[in-house]
């Protein structure tokens, strides 16, 4: 049993599965919309949700920790943009739309993944 264990590993060490986690959510912000797997769409969609939690409060430590969990340009895009978008909006800020194509190489389900 799994008890207490969350998220999926992907098959990478731990230091690659945070790179690609990072490098995915940036990539997101910046765009507003990629196109990716399942599963990692469902894997980085409570991390980015939590870090517009966090633009929303609109203090200077928010934005440090930001910049800090991201680069520079994705944080301040969840500051300055993204979060004021979402003042009145209490979670959701993200949609997964399936697709009805695979990827060609081994299968994968792919889905889109975007702002609301």
């Amino acid at each position: 049993m799994r008890h207490l264990v969350k998220g999926k590993k992907f098959h990478r060490k731990k230091g690659q599965r945070t790179a690609l986690f990072k490098s995915l959510i940036n990539n997101l912000i910046l765009k507003e919309k990629i196109e990716t797997t399942e599963a990692k769409a469902r894997e980085i969609r409570p991390k980015i949700e939590k870090l517009i939690t966090l633009g929303k409060k609109q203090n200077l430590s928010s934005l440090r920790l930001l910049i800090n969990r991201l680069n520079k340009k994705a944080g301040q895009k969840i500051y300055y943009q993204l979060a004021p978008r979402y003042q009145d909006r209490n979670g959701g800020y993200m949609r997964i739309i399936k697709g009805v194509k695979r990827r060609k190489k081994d299968g994968a389900e792919m889905t889109i993944i975007e702002f609301v």
